[in-house]
Protein backbone atom coordinates (compact mmCIF):
# COMPACT_ATOMS: atom_id res chain seq x y z
CA UNK A 1 0.00 0.00 0.00
CA UNK A 2 2.81 2.40 0.93
CA UNK A 3 4.61 1.64 -2.33
CA UNK A 4 1.49 2.40 -4.37
CA UNK A 5 1.06 5.67 -2.51
CA UNK A 6 4.64 6.59 -3.36
CA UNK A 7 4.05 5.85 -7.04
CA UNK A 8 0.94 8.04 -6.99
CA UNK A 9 2.75 10.84 -5.17
CA UNK A 10 5.58 10.82 -7.71
CA UNK A 11 3.02 11.13 -10.51
CA UNK A 12 1.31 14.03 -8.70
CA UNK A 13 4.69 15.78 -8.44
CA UNK A 14 5.13 15.59 -12.20
CA UNK A 15 7.65 12.74 -12.02
CA UNK A 16 5.57 10.41 -14.17
CA UNK A 17 8.49 8.56 -15.75
CA UNK A 18 10.05 7.99 -12.34
CA UNK A 19 6.69 6.77 -11.05
CA UNK A 20 6.37 4.32 -13.94
CA UNK A 21 9.92 3.06 -13.39
CA UNK A 22 9.23 2.51 -9.69
CA UNK A 23 6.05 0.62 -10.55
CA UNK A 24 8.10 -1.58 -12.90
CA UNK A 25 10.62 -2.29 -10.13
CA UNK A 26 7.85 -3.21 -7.72
CA UNK A 27 6.06 -5.36 -10.29
CA UNK A 28 9.18 -7.34 -11.18
CA UNK A 29 11.60 -7.05 -8.24
CA UNK A 30 13.84 -9.92 -9.38
CA UNK A 31 16.35 -7.96 -11.51
CA UNK A 32 16.74 -5.36 -8.72
CA UNK A 33 16.93 -7.69 -5.71
CA UNK A 34 20.71 -7.46 -5.35
CA UNK A 35 20.91 -3.71 -5.92
CA UNK A 36 21.32 -1.30 -3.03
CA UNK A 37 18.73 1.37 -2.29
CA UNK A 38 21.07 4.01 -3.74
CA UNK A 39 21.50 2.06 -7.00
CA UNK A 40 17.77 1.54 -7.41
CA UNK A 41 17.09 5.19 -6.69
CA UNK A 42 19.80 6.14 -9.20
CA UNK A 43 18.07 4.09 -11.90
CA UNK A 44 14.80 5.89 -11.21
CA UNK A 45 16.42 9.31 -11.36
CA UNK A 46 18.24 8.42 -14.60
CA UNK A 47 14.94 7.36 -16.19
CA UNK A 48 13.30 10.66 -15.26
CA UNK A 49 16.29 12.72 -16.42
CA UNK A 50 16.45 10.91 -19.77
CA UNK A 51 12.72 11.41 -20.33
CA UNK A 52 13.01 15.14 -19.59
CA UNK A 53 15.97 15.50 -21.92
CA UNK A 54 13.96 13.80 -24.66
CA UNK A 55 10.98 16.11 -24.10
CA UNK A 56 13.20 19.20 -24.18
CA UNK A 57 14.82 18.01 -27.41
CA UNK A 58 11.43 17.47 -29.04
CA UNK A 59 10.30 20.91 -27.96
CA UNK A 60 13.43 22.59 -29.35
CA UNK A 61 12.98 20.73 -32.64
CA UNK A 62 9.34 21.84 -32.90
CA UNK A 63 10.31 25.43 -32.19
CA UNK A 64 13.14 25.33 -34.74
CA UNK A 65 10.75 24.49 -37.62
CA UNK A 66 13.57 22.92 -39.64
CA UNK A 67 12.76 22.42 -43.29
CA UNK A 68 14.15 18.87 -43.28
CA UNK A 69 14.28 16.28 -40.46
CA UNK A 70 18.01 16.02 -41.17
CA UNK A 71 20.87 14.75 -39.03
CA UNK A 72 24.61 14.87 -39.58
CA UNK A 73 24.62 11.08 -39.71
CA UNK A 74 22.46 11.30 -42.85
CA UNK A 75 24.92 13.44 -44.82
CA UNK A 76 26.75 12.02 -47.82
CA UNK A 77 30.37 12.95 -47.08
CA UNK A 78 31.87 10.82 -49.83
CA UNK A 79 30.70 12.74 -52.88
CA UNK A 80 33.11 15.43 -54.16
CA UNK A 81 30.96 18.54 -53.62
CA UNK A 82 33.24 20.57 -51.36
CA UNK A 83 31.97 19.22 -48.03
CA UNK A 84 34.94 18.53 -45.77
CA UNK A 85 34.41 15.63 -43.35
CA UNK A 86 36.64 17.13 -40.66
CA UNK A 87 34.82 20.46 -40.71
CA UNK A 88 31.41 18.78 -40.61
CA UNK A 89 32.44 16.70 -37.61
CA UNK A 90 33.71 19.84 -35.87
CA UNK A 91 30.47 21.73 -36.56
CA UNK A 92 28.44 18.71 -35.44
CA UNK A 93 29.70 19.23 -31.88
CA UNK A 94 27.79 22.53 -31.68
CA UNK A 95 30.80 24.27 -30.12
CA UNK A 96 30.69 26.97 -32.81
CA UNK A 97 27.27 28.00 -31.49
CA UNK A 98 28.65 28.14 -27.95
CA UNK A 99 31.41 30.46 -29.23
CA UNK A 100 28.89 32.61 -31.18
CA UNK A 101 30.50 31.90 -34.54
CA UNK A 102 28.64 31.87 -37.87
CA UNK A 103 28.49 29.50 -40.82
CA UNK A 104 28.12 30.66 -44.43
CA UNK A 105 26.99 27.90 -46.80
CA UNK A 106 26.93 28.68 -50.53
CA UNK A 107 26.58 26.73 -53.75
CA UNK A 108 24.38 26.22 -56.81
CA UNK A 109 20.83 24.99 -56.57
CA UNK A 110 20.31 21.31 -55.85
CA UNK A 111 23.63 20.51 -54.16
CA UNK A 112 22.01 19.94 -50.75
CA UNK A 113 22.60 23.26 -48.99
CA UNK A 114 19.30 23.38 -47.11
CA UNK A 115 19.58 19.75 -46.00
CA UNK A 116 23.11 20.30 -44.72
CA UNK A 117 22.04 23.47 -42.91
CA UNK A 118 19.18 21.62 -41.21
CA UNK A 119 21.53 18.79 -40.24
CA UNK A 120 23.94 21.24 -38.60
CA UNK A 121 21.06 22.99 -36.84
CA UNK A 122 19.77 19.61 -35.63
CA UNK A 123 23.23 18.84 -34.21
CA UNK A 124 23.24 22.18 -32.39
CA UNK A 125 19.80 21.45 -30.96
CA UNK A 126 20.98 18.05 -29.72
CA UNK A 127 23.85 19.88 -28.01
CA UNK A 128 21.29 21.89 -26.05
CA UNK A 129 21.00 25.05 -28.17
CA UNK A 130 17.81 26.70 -29.38
CA UNK A 131 17.44 27.20 -33.14
CA UNK A 132 15.06 28.66 -35.70
CA UNK A 133 14.93 28.10 -39.46
CA UNK A 134 13.51 30.72 -41.82
CA UNK A 135 13.82 31.52 -45.52
CA UNK A 136 15.05 35.06 -46.16
CA UNK A 137 11.98 36.02 -48.27
CA UNK A 138 9.66 34.83 -45.48
CA UNK A 139 11.76 36.65 -42.87
CA UNK A 140 11.51 39.89 -44.84
CA UNK A 141 7.76 39.44 -45.22
CA UNK A 142 7.24 38.69 -41.52
CA UNK A 143 9.23 41.75 -40.47
CA UNK A 144 7.38 43.98 -42.94
CA UNK A 145 4.01 42.76 -41.62
CA UNK A 146 5.30 43.09 -38.05
CA UNK A 147 6.20 46.70 -38.66
CA UNK A 148 2.63 47.35 -39.78
CA UNK A 149 0.82 45.51 -36.97
CA UNK A 150 3.12 46.37 -34.07
CA UNK A 151 4.91 43.01 -33.73
CA UNK A 152 8.20 44.20 -35.22
CA UNK A 153 10.01 44.58 -31.90
CA UNK A 154 8.78 41.21 -30.60
CA UNK A 155 9.91 39.45 -33.78
CA UNK A 156 13.39 40.98 -33.50
CA UNK A 157 13.53 40.08 -29.80
CA UNK A 158 12.61 36.45 -30.58
CA UNK A 159 15.38 36.22 -33.18
CA UNK A 160 17.87 37.90 -30.85
CA UNK A 161 17.17 35.35 -28.08
CA UNK A 162 17.53 32.31 -30.32
CA UNK A 163 21.01 30.84 -30.11
CA UNK A 164 21.13 29.75 -33.77
CA UNK A 165 19.12 31.28 -36.60
CA UNK A 166 19.29 29.60 -40.02
CA UNK A 167 18.56 32.05 -42.85
CA UNK A 168 17.99 30.07 -46.05
CA UNK A 169 17.71 31.42 -49.62
CA UNK A 170 19.65 34.53 -48.62
CA UNK A 171 19.73 37.07 -51.48
CA UNK A 172 17.76 34.73 -53.71
CA UNK A 173 16.63 37.99 -55.28
CA UNK A 174 18.29 41.43 -54.89
CA UNK A 175 17.50 43.01 -51.52
CA UNK A 176 15.75 46.41 -51.62
CA UNK A 177 16.68 49.10 -49.11
CA UNK A 178 13.93 48.22 -46.62
CA UNK A 179 14.98 44.58 -46.56
CA UNK A 180 18.60 45.63 -46.05
CA UNK A 181 17.54 47.69 -43.02
CA UNK A 182 15.66 44.72 -41.56
CA UNK A 183 18.55 42.32 -42.18
CA UNK A 184 20.94 44.71 -40.46
CA UNK A 185 18.65 44.86 -37.43
CA UNK A 186 18.66 41.06 -37.25
CA UNK A 187 22.41 40.53 -37.66
CA UNK A 188 23.34 43.50 -35.47
CA UNK A 189 21.47 41.96 -32.53
CA UNK A 190 23.29 38.68 -33.11
CA UNK A 191 26.86 39.80 -33.88
CA UNK A 192 29.25 38.20 -31.36
CA UNK A 193 26.26 37.28 -29.15
CA UNK A 194 24.52 34.53 -31.11
CA UNK A 195 25.21 32.36 -34.17
CA UNK A 196 23.75 32.66 -37.66
CA UNK A 197 23.86 30.09 -40.43
CA UNK A 198 23.38 31.76 -43.80
CA UNK A 199 22.52 29.69 -46.89
CA UNK A 200 22.78 31.26 -50.33
CA UNK A 201 23.04 30.31 -53.99
CA UNK A 202 24.97 33.53 -54.53
CA UNK A 203 28.74 33.40 -53.93
CA UNK A 204 29.88 35.64 -51.09
CA UNK A 205 31.83 37.90 -53.44
CA UNK A 206 28.55 38.89 -55.12
CA UNK A 207 26.56 39.62 -51.98
CA UNK A 208 27.45 43.29 -51.74
CA UNK A 209 26.23 44.16 -55.22
CA UNK A 210 22.95 42.31 -54.58
CA UNK A 211 21.99 44.81 -51.86
CA UNK A 212 20.37 48.07 -52.89
CA UNK A 213 22.12 50.18 -50.24
CA UNK A 214 25.94 49.81 -50.32
CA UNK A 215 26.40 51.16 -46.79
CA UNK A 216 23.85 48.81 -45.27
CA UNK A 217 25.24 45.96 -47.36
CA UNK A 218 28.75 46.57 -46.04
CA UNK A 219 27.48 46.56 -42.46
CA UNK A 220 25.52 43.32 -42.99
CA UNK A 221 28.51 41.54 -44.56
CA UNK A 222 30.81 42.71 -41.78
CA UNK A 223 28.59 41.17 -39.11
CA UNK A 224 27.78 37.94 -40.94
CA UNK A 225 31.26 37.14 -42.21
CA UNK A 226 33.23 37.88 -39.04
CA UNK A 227 34.23 34.72 -37.15
CA UNK A 228 32.49 32.57 -39.76
CA UNK A 229 33.09 29.13 -41.20
CA UNK A 230 32.62 29.18 -44.97
CA UNK A 231 31.48 26.16 -46.95
CA UNK A 232 31.36 26.61 -50.73
CA UNK A 233 29.64 23.62 -52.34
CA UNK A 234 30.01 22.82 -56.01
CA UNK A 235 28.74 20.45 -58.67
CA UNK A 236 25.53 19.90 -60.62
CA UNK A 237 22.09 19.53 -59.09
CA UNK A 238 21.76 16.23 -57.26
CA UNK A 239 17.98 16.29 -56.94
CA UNK A 240 16.23 13.28 -58.40
CA UNK A 241 13.78 13.97 -61.17
CA UNK A 242 11.56 11.07 -60.14
CA UNK A 243 9.90 11.37 -56.70
CA UNK A 244 11.08 8.89 -54.09
CA UNK A 245 10.28 8.38 -50.42
CA UNK A 246 12.29 10.81 -48.29
CA UNK A 247 15.12 9.02 -46.53
CA UNK A 248 18.39 10.60 -45.56
CA UNK A 249 20.22 13.25 -47.56
CA UNK A 250 18.10 14.01 -50.67
CA UNK A 251 21.30 14.88 -52.46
Amino acid sequence: MLANATVNKLAELGLSTMAGALADQLGDPGPYAELSFEDRLGLLVDKEADARDTRRLKMRLRTAKLRYPAAVEDLDLRSPRGLDRGLVMELATGSWVTRHHNVVLTGPTGVGKSFIACALAHAAIRSGHSAYYVRAPRLAEDLAVGRADGRYGRLLAHLARTELVVVDDFLLTPAPVEMCRDLLEVVEDRAQRRSTLVVSQLPVEHWHQAMADPTLGEAILDRVLQASYRIALKGPSRRRRDPEPAAGDPS
